[in-house]
Parts: structure tokens; C-alpha cells; sequence
């Protein structure tokens, strides 16, 4: 064999080994951290802001820069990893999630990095220098032979020094010394455009981030290294992307591995000019043919090699049997620039072959091409001969280090070691000291060797591991080093509540408690049922036909103690649905999870917890198609409940409607390994309709990966395989429902024959008495008893529930509270409170230090300016209105000469304001001054004249009468301060009875109706009963009932013109605590506190009606957000309306009726509920949604108008969904956001469309439909049309601008250009108010300055999507024809 193989070239004859070899190859030392590209501040570098979720100033590109099809001439660094062409949304819609994105990226390292505190720092620069181009060059012609030519003209780079991962600030606890060293560099010559992601040795020294939002789950997510295109066009499919890692070993192997002979460096061909369906990887000798054997679509990932577990003992050196060692064929190695450059043998387990029967599939000619024919300029088929000893060393491909290496540095990469000599053929030798003991053939000898990146050279049978220092070794053995060994005295946190945790030798352990099973970390009662929540995503063909689905919900019960397991995926697409009903697997795994053991026996989760990763390849037959399933275990929640998430992608065979498949019992055989457990088997299924039954087949390989803790002795009784029984296997789709069903009932136990006469206890087949929560103790033969499970009670036949929290039996601590749930409970902290490290005892939770609190700002003093507090150490400074400047330093404004008085009036500046005093001979407030001639004036004009002087002085109420032009009483008079109404007969006398309340309807004091048939009501008895007690005129403090045009109690309800009011319901009943103290007004609507107090209006300010507040969406709830005239009342923002499992977009309101109306996009539903106290929701369309977003209420003409953004559609109905109409089909892609003006009948909307997009208005009937605005525009999410100014505003997340025009189109104006991620927004008086995907919050902006002013940050952080704004009144006016638009 020897001889053969000499005479011979070896190849491999693997297709999927071939493709792992161009990463292989060439194990050339590491990347130096000298080798990167130059970068710092004196190479021109600009400096990221130091922060968690920062993002760069824009850079505007010389030249344009090819990405996929496009040209970008913009581009945006991040702090997390990732450059892009936009500006980034809010870090918690992309850092924590798989690719794709749904923006432009190109990210080297994406994850949650946090360079705050000089953790590391972010450069970026355009560079044009010819070094830099150089050397750009020089790799993408080593990866890319075939672009021999390629001349870069520009280059962007940028480097991530040092950075550190984002970690929860912990007391006492200092950051972690793990940070990161990458970098990426674009380079372009105006036609191809290619990325270099370079990362050296000792550079990632964390592989990846724990999300933020993880809670107390121990998940870690691996960094994502790739490229997307972002959203398509048209936003119903994803953009193209190309992923390169997948799993925390594939991170590790970035600096460990190449695609182009030097490791931590990767070549990416990322757009061109010519058609370029997606990211091409380099491959060294030009081997993309092998690659494309896997179709670059647009969700390829080029990750096979990576995936590889390259641990520490395995990834550099293997032990290769030299009968089963192939080569790939190579150049003769060199030394380059000091480094060894040896190469990396690695086992394969295919047969050999001679070199003409190996052969690659060129997949465009569909013919074999031999692997000595692959083109490259680096792969010229040249063998290394074998020496004495029958061994060799690889050799890389020719790739060229010194004229890659950078050439603005003189001193070597590494330092000297006077021990280390160079081969004759460039590998370094060994000194004298170095030189291990004999050792048999084939034996691994683990060796320390300091960081230097010197890899020793390969001999025969012999292979040399460099460690960390952290381990101590000799020749023979290696030992842990006991120092960095973690003990349970700072760890038994990472155990379950339910476990223990145990020191051992080298590190801790958990281990559940009596009556728990799992492993350690993650326990659950025994005997108990156990539920699974997770939703499921699929890309599909099947047959041919494409289906996709993305995140429908998966629910699982298992019936513990007898192994029964029901698995549901509702609104899986028909098709899908039934073309899954053979593959049982999917609910297989809750089977296999929490199987009923037999003695000596465990089931999953007894090894693997709750988190673990399950991959599975099925193959069906005899059509071959192939699809993967990944299910992914992420932990329990607070309810004990499996998180899981499931993806399907392949092709299966299409199953026909009504058909129904029938599976047979099994028995599948579990392979364990450490950490790992295998199983591979076969099954047939048939398919039935009627008299048809047809038989097939598949394949079924699955893998399931966990984590086990080693520092415990392993159970050498434990087998090495195991045999799972699967029972009474179910499969349904229903079609009305759209649910997916499995079931099935599984056992584990050892291998055995089906001939064991043995009768089997009961406990161990199922077949016991005991109830569902409880456990089965097998006794002699098949006898057994039953005990309730943990957190039941009961005879073990018949188990309840036992309450701990009113029994007492539990451990929640004071200042906490007690939830119970099935078979246990749980602690919550109170408000202001949070958990100790026992994870029961809740403590205060100490304030952080707030600059503005405690004086160490650095504003102007507290008259002059105030101090806004953002967290931590951080605030921002703000003039008060009457200064102007920085807030740091203010300065009085002179509103005198701003001419605010009125001309006949003498302006006095004061610091901070200004007053105005009418000069003699004038009468008035100083912004009014009248002549004083009284001689003529009537009752109506004298009382107007001394009222108007009395409301000069500061806190003055007094009522300032309104009289015609004839100086008449006017029949209706209305308080200025109060908001209340009333008549006057001709004298300015209230006329008893007709006074009402804020926000209602003024009463009617013109002549008297016509006489009505309507009955007079309960409101109007009680009023006419106690007028006619009074003897027809009340006092002041006599209380007379309040009654609308209706009939109905007005809400608010006083004692004559007192202050003293209350609210009433329906009936005219009193709501208990709403009465109110002089000076404070209740807002009766339901759910709102009264305010405690009221400004002062300034005589130059009109203030709002009491009760104005906004409601803004987010996810399944509807929020309240009261205002203080226009100031956000943060501290009394509260939920309104609860709606699980809704996602609520668009909303408005009647002020009409007081109902809030909005669109649900889970639900497909429109629906409405009144803000009256018991009120119920109500769904009026139900039907014909797919997508509802924007919804705008005509309160004039009892109409609703909305969008569905799937459907292209702008609709109309009445509200209460009848006499529904589509008013717009055509011309529409995303339409979203829409305004009604109810008063002048114009309907507005915009329409997002990528390509063009737009702002639309037309008639209420449809009719006039015409462009408003079509330039200048890219994201038009928020639009709202303000009654009182006249003016149609929208809020652009594109342009990041707020801007306004007139209803036809003119006189437009940007009022604010740069906000983060608008949504939605509203305008109320002399502010908008918009919802915020970036700051997911509540952001309020003057309309005159367009400053910010303040925002809104709920507690719970998630998208905000509709506002609206709601007072007590409707917007005066008359309506229209709908024929004519504005």
C-alpha cells in the first residue's frame, strides 16, 4: 500500500471533504496582530463614540461601492460588529437574531459589544493610499485567481481594537478581561467590490454575547459573520444573505482556519456590475466549482467547515493513520517571513481511490473534472515525495506571506527565540530542550508552548498541542491548574432552585433534588406533566412548490409518569401541514425528552436539561427528497415551561388534501456519547383516502448535542445505548382549525429482543392507575404504589394542587410576592425592590447616582436651566423658556424687543420673562389695552372691562363676559379658565339649569326647540323635580343635575358654580372617590386619576382641557400617557387595555361616543372598545384582513377608513363595520399611515413603497385621488392632519425628518431633521408626539421650535407602533361636501 501510494498522486474522493480542505490547507502560523491593515488616529482613523449601541456619522464615499446588485455611496460603522449602507435600528431588532437582517450588512463580528468605560475602541476610515491598496489587492488575487487583474481605486476599513462584550453591571463584580481584535476592509475598483474580514491570533477571546433580554436563562448567542441585502423591494420576501457561522466552534475557527491559505483571513467576493446572485467566498485555487454543488441561493451558508468541533486537541494536530491519510496536492512548503507554514493532515474515513477515478462535478458542464485539472495559478499538482520514514509533511498552496506582509512595519512579527532554528525547508526545529521521548506510533503528546504562534513541525506518529498557561503538563500527562477552578461558593447560582451544587476536584457540579430529575441546571418534578412552548419557521418546497412560514406557535403536554407526549403547530400553511404529517419526529423529541425510564435507565432530559440542540436529516424514499429539522432548546421559563425553537428547511413529497398518514409502532436505538447522543433508523408510513393506501418511506438520522458537566466521575453504569419504545403514534392535520397535531408515547430502556417473556411493572409501561401528577414506585413483580408528584397533594390515585402560597410553604422572602402555579410557585420582588443573590430574599434596590440630584452636574444654576437625567452618569442640559444658550451657559432673552406687548402698553424684562402694563388712558392685561371711555358702554361692556382688569393679577379666576358687537350679552357664555357653560337671558343672568361641564356640549341658548315626541329622561325628570323644588332659581351651592342634548348625565357632575364636583355613571350614580377639592376638576373618564394639581396658565398661554391624554400601542396592550397641558405625566402612564395574544398597530378615537377604535395584524381583526368604566372589547371586522395598519375616524360622518399593507387596500365602513367599501386597489404597495380631515373632507395616506414612495390624499368618497407629495421622501411611517393649524405632518424614518405642508401640497417645511425611527404621530396644541422604534418610547417635539422636549420610556421595552390623542371635546366645525379636496 505504501509503494502505491508513492508511485501514486493521493486525492480525495469525497465531495464534502474536498470542500473542507481549501480552509484546511496551508496552516500557515496565525495572523499577527501587526498584520493587520494600519489603522489608528495617525493613519487618519476616526474615533466611534465609546457606548453599548453606538453608531457612526455617515460616511459618504468617494467613490460608490458595489453590494450585491446596488451601489451604495453611504455607509455607517457600528459598535456591534457590522457595517451597513443604512443607518441602524435599535440594537434589540438585529443583534440577538439570526441572519438574515432586514437592512444592508456586512458583518466581520456580530454581537452585542459594549466599549464603554475605554473597553476597546471603533476606527473607521476611506483610505486611498497605495500600501493599503496594495495589500488588497494582493489577497483578493490570492483568493480569487481568476480576478488576476483586479486594481482596487478605494478601500474602507474598519477595526474593532480591544473591544469588550456587553455585561450586567453586578455589584462588586469586575468586567470581564475577554475583548475582541478584528477587523474589515472593503476594497473596489468602481466594476467588483470584495470584503476582507481579518482576525488574528489571540483575537477572539469571546465567541459570543448573552442576550439582553435572556433573563435568568444561561444562553449565549455565537457571533453571526456574513453579509445580507436586506429587505426585498417589495417586503414579502427576504433579500439574499450569506452566513458564515452558526455555533460557537465555527466563531473559534475564524482566526483558526482560512478560504485563503493564511489563517484568520477571509475573501469574500461581495458585488459587482455583472449579475452576482450573492456573496462568493474565496477558495483556494479557484475551487468554487466543488461549491457550487450547494446552490448560492438566497439563504446558502457557507459554514460546513466551520461547524466542525476543532477543539484544542483536535483542530491543529491529528492523530492520522498513514493507511487512511489523503492529500490534497501542493507546492513545497517555504519559509515565509520567520513563520512555519506546515500544513494540516486530517482523517478520512472515505475509501481511496486512484487519481482518475476521483473526480469533482463541475456544476455547470455536469461533467467530472479531475482534481489535478481545477484551475488556479496556486495548485500546480506537485507532490511532496515521502521521506525515509514513509511520512510527509503537506504542503500549502503557493500563496505568497511575504508579499502580503504589510510594508509600512520593519521589526518581525513575533520575537526571537534563541531555541528555535529553521528547517532547511522553512520549519522551525526544535532545540535540544525541546526534543519530546520517544513515543510509540500514533501517540499524542500534549505539550506547553508560550503564545508566540511558532507551531511545532509534524513527525512521524508524533503531535504536539500547544496549551494555555492555564494548564500545567509533562510529556505523558496534563493537569488543570487548580487556582482558576470554580467552586460552588460563587457558582450554585447557575443550579436550579430545585438542586444542589457539589464541589469536585476540578470545578463544580449541580445535581437536582430528591423527588427532581434533570441535569443540574434545569429540574423538574418527577412524575409531573410538563409543558413546551416554541414557535416553528420553515422554508420549504414541497413537491416544487416554495412555502415559508415564520414563527407559528408550537405547544407540547407530556404526561410524565406514563410518557405520553402531544405536540400542536397551529396556522402551519396547508400544504406544508400536510406534507409534515409523516415526520412524527417533530413531537418525537418531547418523546424522547421525557420518556418513561425503565431501571437502569434515563431519558433526555434527565441528561441534556432544557438546553440542547437536535438536528435531524430525513430522507424520503423513493423520491430521495431531504429536509433538516433544528430544534433548539433555550431553557425553562419562570412557569417551568420548555422554550424551543424549531426550523424546517428541505424538500419533503407533497401529501394530497384529506389524505391521513399511519405510522407503526417503533423502536428506535440511542447512541451516547459525551455530550452527544446519535440515532439513525428507518420507517414506513402509509397514506390512506378511501380505498387508496399507498406505502412509504424515509430515512431518519438525528443528532442531539448538550452540555454535561465533566467535573464529576462518570457512571460506569451507565449504556452506552439505549432503546426507545414508541407507542400509539398519532398524526393529524385539521383543516378548519389549521392545526398540526402528533402524539405519541414513549418508554426507555435497554436494547432487547422482542421475545422477553417477562412480565413488566406497571410503572414501567405505563399501564399504572396513578394520577397524572404523580409518580409510579414499582414494588415486587407488578405491584406498585403512587405518590403525588412535588407540589401536589393527594392518595396518589387522585392529586390536587397544593397552593404554597396561602399554605405558607414556600420561601419568598418579605418585600416580595408569592404567585402560585401547578405544582410550584414562584417569588416576584415589589416595585423598587429586586432579588438577592438567593434569589428569594428581595432588597431595595439602591437608586444609581444621579448627577442632577446630587449637584454634580454641570448645567446653569436651577433658575436658569434644568438638569435631564439619562442613566448612569449621564445628563444633558436645557435652558428654561426665557433663556437662551447651552444649557451649560444661559442667558436671558429680552422679550421686550420682540415687541410682545401691545402698543400701548409699556414691556418690563425681568430675568427669565417680561410683563406688560397698559399706559394711561388704557385699560387691560398689557398684551390687550382698550381705551378708557366708559361713558358709552353698556352692562355687558363695563363687566367685560373690570374683568379684564382683575385677570391681570397672577391667580385671578374671574370670568371675562362676552358680549356681540353691540356690546349684547351673548346668549352662551363660556369660562375662559374653567372650561364651563352656560345662558344668559339679556341681562348676563345664568339661566338655572343649562350650565355644563369641560369637554361636553355647550347647551343650546338660542330660541327654543320645536317640541320633541322624545320622552323626557330620568336626567330631565330629576332636574325639572328639583327646579320646581327650588322654586325655579337654585342658589349657587344648589346641586342640579346636568343633562346632554340627549338626555343622558353628563360624566362630571358640581354643586352649582362650586368647585366641588363628582363623577357620575350612567345612572346618575356617584363614582365613588372622584369628588374633588376646590381648585382640581376630576377627569371622568375611566381608568384616569384626578390630577393633584393644575398649572397656573401664563395670560398668553390658552391651556388644554383637563383630561387630555394620549394612547399609544405596543404589542398586545394599548397605553396610557396623561398630559399636563403638553407635558408628558410620565409617573401616572399606565396600561389601558390588555389584548394576549394581539399585536396592535393603528389606533384612533371618536370623541364623539369616547371609544378608542384599532387594527390588530395577528388577529386580523378591526375592533373598538368605549373608555366608559366595564367596558368591553368589541371586534366589528373580522374578515377580509391580512395586514390592517392605519386607521383614521371620522367623527362627523361615523366613518373609519383604514390600510392593509398586504392586501394594498385603503377601505371604508361606518363604525360599527357596516356598509364596508374598498376605495383604493390599484397603485399601491405598502400602504400604511392614514389622515382624515373630517371638517374640509379630505382623506390622506402615504404608501412606503421603496421605489417610489408617496403621500396620497383624495375626497372621503373616493373621488380626486391625486399624488400630495412624491420628493424628498423615503419612509413616510407617521401621518396626521392637525385641525386647529390646518396643516397635514409626517414623520419620514428614511429622510429622519418631521415635516408639514398645507392640504393642497404648498408650503412645505421640515420642523425637525433628525429623528431615529419614527412610527407613528400624533399633534395636540403646540406639540407632536411620535412613537419610536429606536428609543421604543413616546418622543414629544415643539411644533414652533422643533426641539425635543421630552420622552416617554415604558417600562416594558418593545416596539411602540399607533398614537393617538383624546380630549374631552370634538374640533368644532362644519362639514363639507366630500367632493372637493383641499
Amino acid at each position: 500500500m505504501e509503494g502505491d501510494r508513492v508511485a501514486g498522486r493521493p486525492v480525495l474522493s469525497s465531495l464534502p471533504v474536498l470542500l473542507l480542505l481549501p480552509l484546511l490547507m496551508s496552516r500557515a502560523a496565525a495572523l499577527h496582530p501587526d498584520e493587520l491593515f494600519p489603522h489608528g488616529e495617525s493613519w487618519g482613523d476616526q474615533l466611534l463614540q465609546e457606548g453599548d449601541d453606538e453608531s457612526s456619522a455617515v460616511v459618504k464615499l468617494a467613490n460608490p461601492l458595489h453590494f450585491y446588485e446596488a451601489r451604495f455611496s453611504n455607509l455607517y460603522v457600528g459598535t456591534n460588529g457590522i457595517i451597513s449602507t443604512q443607518d441602524f435600528p435599535r440594537e434589540t431588532q438585529y443583534v440577538d437574531y439570526d441572519f438574515p437582517t432586514d437592512f444592508p450588512a456586512m458583518a466581520p463580528f456580530l454581537a452585542d459589544i459594549d466599549t464603554s468605560h475605554g473597553r476597546g475602541r471603533v476606527l473607521y476610515r476611506e483610505d486611498t493610499s497605495p500600501a493599503v491598496l496594495g495589500l488588497a489587492a494582493r489577497y483578493v488575487r490570492a483568493g480569487f485567481p481568476r480576478s488576476a487583474r483586479f486594481t482596487p481605486t478605494h478601500a474602507f476599513l474598519a477595526t474593532w481594537e480591544q473591544v469588550g462584550a456587553y455585561e450586567e453591571v453586578k455589584r462588586g463584580a469586575l468586567p470581564s478581561g475577554e475583548l475582541n481584535t478584528f477587523q474589515a476592509v472593503l476594497a473596489s475598483d468602481g466594476s467588483d467590490s470584495y470584503a476582507l474580514f481579518l482576525y488574528p491570533a489571540n483575537g477572539l477571546q469571546f465567541l459570543g454575547t448573552r442576550p439582553k433580554e435572556s433573563y435568568n436563562v444561561q444562553l449565549q448567542l455565537p457571533a453571526r459573520v456574513g453579509f445580507c441585502r436586506g429587505e426585498a423591494d417589495d417586503l414579502k420576501s427576504e433579500g439574499p444573505y450569506f452566513s458564515l457561522t452558526s455555533t460557537e466552534q465555527s466563531v473559534k475557527n475564524l482566526y483558526q482556519l482560512s478560504n485563503l491559505g493564511i489563517p484568520g483571513v477571509w475573501a469574500f467576493h461581495i458585488g459587482s456590475t455583472s449579475p452576482l446572485d450573492n456573496v462568493r467566498p474565496a477558495a483556494v485555487g479557484d475551487l468554487s466549482a466543488a461549491h457550487s454543488s450547494v446552490p448560492l441561493g438566497r439563504s446558502f451558508s457557507h459554514a460546513t467547515a466551520l461547524e466542525s468541533d476543532y477543539n484544542e486537541d483536535n483542530l491543529d494536530y491529528y492523530d492520522v493513520n498513514e493507511e487512511e491519510a489523503e492529500y490534497l496536492p501542493g507546492e513545497p512548503e517555504e519559509a515565509l517571513n520567520g513563520h512555519s507554514s506546515i500544513d494540516v493532515s486530517f482523517q478520512s474515513k472515505v475509501d481511496t481511490k486512484p487519481l482518475e477515478e476521483s473526480s469533482t462535478l463541475d456544476p455547470h458542464t455536469k461533467e467530472g473534472t479531475s482534481l489535478g485539472e481545477v484551475e488556479g495559478p496556486d495548485l500546480k499538482g506537485q507532490v511532496e515525495p515521502w521521506d525515509e520514514r514513509g511520512t510527509r509533511s503537506p504542503a500549502p498552496p503557493e500563496v505568497d506571506r511575504d508579499s502580503l506582509a504589510p510594508s509600512w512595519e520593519t521589526p518581525p512579527p513575533y520575537p526571537e527565540n534563541g531555541s528555535i532554528q529553521p528547517y532547511p525547508d522553512g520549519g522551525p526545529v526544535p532545540s535540544e530542550m525541546d526534543v519530546p521521548p520517544a513515543h510509540p506510533e500514533e501517540e499524542i503528546v500534549l505539550r506547553s508552548y508560550p503564545a508566540s504562534g511558532h507551531t511545532t513541525p509534524l513527525s512521524r506518529g508524533t503531535y504536539e498541542v500547544g496549551l494555555e498557561d492555564n494548564i500545567g503538563s509533562n510529556t505523558e500527562v496534563f493537569t488543570y491548574n487548580a487556582a482558576n477552578k470554580e467552586t460552588c461558593e460563587h457558582n450554585h447560582r447557575q443550579c436550579s432552585r430545585h438542586a444542589f451544587c457539589m464541589d469536585y476536584a476540578t470545578g463544580f457540579c449541580c445535581h437536582c433534588q430528591s423527588k427532581f430529575y434533570g441535569n443540574g441546571k434545569h429540574c423538574l418534578p418527577e412524575g409531573a406533566p410538563h409543558r413546551v412552548n416554541g414557535k416553528v419557521s420553515g422554508h420549504l418546497h414541497v413537491g416544487h412548490t416554495p412555502v415559508h412560514f415564520t414563527d407559528v406557535d408550537l405547544h407540547a403536554y407530556i404526561v410524565g409518569n406514563d410518557g405520553r407526549a402531544y405536540t400542536a403547530i397551529s396556522h402551519i400553511p396547508q400544504p406544508a401541514a400536510q406534507a409534515l404529517l409523516p415526520l412524527t419526529p417533530i413531537g418525537g423529541l418531547f418523546g424522547w425528552l421525557f420518556a418513561l425510564e425503565k431501571p437502569g435507565s434515563e431519558n433526555g432530559f434527565s441528561l441534556a436539561g432544557a438546553a440542547f440542540t437536535h438536528d435531524m436529516e430525513v430522507t424520503f424514499y423513493p423520491g430521495e427528497e431531504t429536509v433538516r429539522i433544528t430544534q433548539t432548546a433555550e431553557g425553562l421559563d419562570p412557569e417551568n415551561y420548555l422554550s424551543i425553537k424549531t426550523n424546517i428547511q428541505g424538500q419533503v413529497p407533497y401529501v394530497p388534501a384529506n389524505f391521513t398518514a399511519h405510522i407503526s409502532p417503533y423502536k428506535e436505538l440511542y447512541h451516547y456519547s459525551d455530550s452527544a447522543v446519535t440515532s439513525t433508523s428507518s420507517r414506513d408510513y402509509s397514506l390512506t383516502f378511501g380505498a387508496i393506501n399507498q406505502t412509504w418511506s424515509y430515512r431518519i438520522h438525528q443528532n442531539i448535542t448538550y452540555q454535561v458537566c465533566r467535573h464529576a466521575p462518570r457512571r460506569p453504569s451507565f449504556p452506552t445505548t439505549q432503546q426507545l419504545n414508541v407507542d400509539r403514534v398519532f398524526a393529524l392535520y385539521n383543516d378548519e382549525e389549521r392545526v398540526l397535531r402528533f402524539a405519541v408515547t414513549n418508554q426507555i430502556g435497554p436494547v432487547k429482543e422482542d421475545s422477553d417473556p417477562t412480565p413488566v411493572n406497571p410503572c414501567y409501561d405505563g399501564s399504572h392507575m396513578c394520577d397524572t401528577t404523580a409518580r409510579c414506585h414499582p414494588g415486587t413483580g407488578v405491584d406498585y404504589t403512587c405518590e403525588c408528584a412535588s407540589g401536589y397533594q393527594g392518595d396518589g390515585r387522585n392529586c390536587v394542587d397544593e397552593n404554597e402560597c396561602a399554605t405558607g410553604f414556600h420561601r419568598c422572602g418579605p418585600n416580595s410576592v408569592c404567585i402560585n402555579l401547578p405544582g410550584s410557585y414562584r417569588c416576584e420582588c415589589r416595585s423598587g425592590y429586586e432579588f438577592a443573590d438567593d434569589r428569594h430574599t428581595c432588597i431595595l434596590i439602591t437608586p444609581p447616582a444621579n448627577p442632577c440630584e446630587d449637584g454634580s452636574h454641570t448645567c446653569a444654576p436651577a433658575g436658569q436651566a434644568r438638569c435631564v437625567h439619562h442613566g448612569g452618569s449621564t445628563f444633558s442640559c436645557a435652558c428654561l423658556p426665557g433663556y437662551a444658550g447651552d444649557g451649560h451657559q444661559c442667558t436671558d432673552v429680552d422679550e421686550c424687543s420682540e415687541n410682545r406687548c401691545h402698543p400701548a402698553a409699556t414691556c418690563y424684562n425681568t430675568p427669565g420673562s417680561f410683563s406688560c402694563r397698559c399706559q394711561p388712558g388704557y385699560y387691560g392685561d398689557g398684551f390687550q389695552c382698550i381705551p378708557d371711555s366708559t361713558s358709552s358702554q353698556t352692562p355687558c361692556e363695563q363687566q367685560q372691562r373690570h374683568a379684564q382688569a382683575q385677570y391681570a393679577y397672577p391667580g385671578a379666576r374671574f370670568h371675562i363676559p362676552q358680549c356681540d358687537e353691540q356690546g349684547n350679552f351673548l346668549p352662551l357664555q363660556c369660562h375662559g379658565s374653567t372650561g364651563f357653560c352656560w345662558c344668559v337671558d339679556p341681562d348676563g343672568h345664568e339661566v338655572p339649569g343649562t350650565q355644563t361641564p369641560p369637554g361636553s356640549t355647550p347647551p343650546h341658548c338660542g330660541p327654543s326647540p320645536e317640541p320633541t315626541q322624545r320622552p323626557p329622561t330620568i336626567c330631565e325628570r330629576w332636574r325639572e323635580n328639583l327646579l320646581e323644588h327650588y322654586g325655579g332659581t337654585p342658589r349657587d351651592d344648589q346641586y342640579v343635575p346636568q343633562c346632554d342634548d340627549l338626555g343622558l348625565f353628563i360624566p362630571l357632575q358640581c354643586h352649582g358654580k362650586s368647585d366641588f364636583c363628582w363623577c357620575v355613571d350612567k345612572d346618575g350614580r356617584e363614582v365613588q372617590g372622584t369628588r374633588s377639592q376646590p381648585g382640581t376638576t376630576p377627569a371622568c373618564i375611566p381608568t384616569v386619576a384626578p390630577p393633584m394639581v393644575r398649572p397656573t396658565p401664563r395670560p398668553d398661554v390658552t391651556p388644554p382641557s383637563v383630561g387630555t391624554f394620549l394612547l399609544y400601542t405596543q404589542g398586545q396592550q394599548i397605553g396610557y400617557l396623561p398630559l399636563n397641558g403638553t407635558r408628558l405625566q410620565k409617573d401616572a402612564a399606565k396600561t389601558l387595555l390588555s389584548l394576549h395574544g394581539s399585536i396592535i398597530v393603528g389606533i384612533d378615537y371618536d370623541c364623539r361616543e369616547r371609544m378608542v377604535y384599532w387594527t390588530d395584524v395577528a388577529g386580523r381583526t378591526i375592533s373598538r372598545a368605549s373608555l366608559e368604566l366595564g367596558a368591553e372589547p368589541e371586534t366589528i371586522v373580522n374578515s377580509g384582513l391580512i395586514s390592517p395598519e392605519g386607521l383614521a375616524i371620522d367623527h362627523i360622518r361615523r366613518t373609519m377608513y383604514w390600510t392593509d399593507s398586504v392586501l394594498d387596500k385603503i377601505e371604508s365602513a361606518l363604525l360599527d363595520g357596516s356598509e364596508r367599501k374598498v376605495l383604493f386597489y390599484t397603485d399601491l404597495v405598502n400602504p400604511r399611515a392614514i389622515a382624515v380631515d373630517p371638517i374640509r373632507g379630505n382623506l390622506y395616506w402615504t404608501d412606503w413603497n421603496r421605489e417610489a414612495p408617496k403621500i396620497e390624499t383624495s375626497s372621503l368618497d373616493g373621488e380626486n385621488r391625486r399624488i400630495l407629495i412624491n420628493t424628498d421622501i423615503g419612509l413616510p411611517n407617521g401621518l396626521t392632519f392637525d385641525p386647529f393649524s390646518k396643516l397635514l405632518c409626517w414623520a419620514d424614518a428614511g429622510t429622519k425628518k418631521l415635516e408639514c405642508t398645507l392640504p393642497d401640497g404648498t408650503g412645505r417645511r421640515v420642523i425637525h431633521n433628525n429623528l431615529k425611527y419614527p412610527f407613528s404621530i400624533v399633534s395636540y396644541a403646540d406639540h407632536f408626539y411620535h412613537t419610536d422604534w429606536r428609543r421604543d418610547g413616546v418622543v414629544s417635539v415643539n411644533k414652533h421650535s422643533g426641539q425635543f422636549t421630552d420622552e416617554y420610556l415604558p417600562e416594558q421595552r418593545s416596539h411602540l407602533y399607533g398614537i393617538t390623542a383624546v380630549y374631552p371635546y370634538c374640533p368644532t366645525g362644519k362639514k363639507k361636501k366630500v367632493s372637493t379636496v383641499m
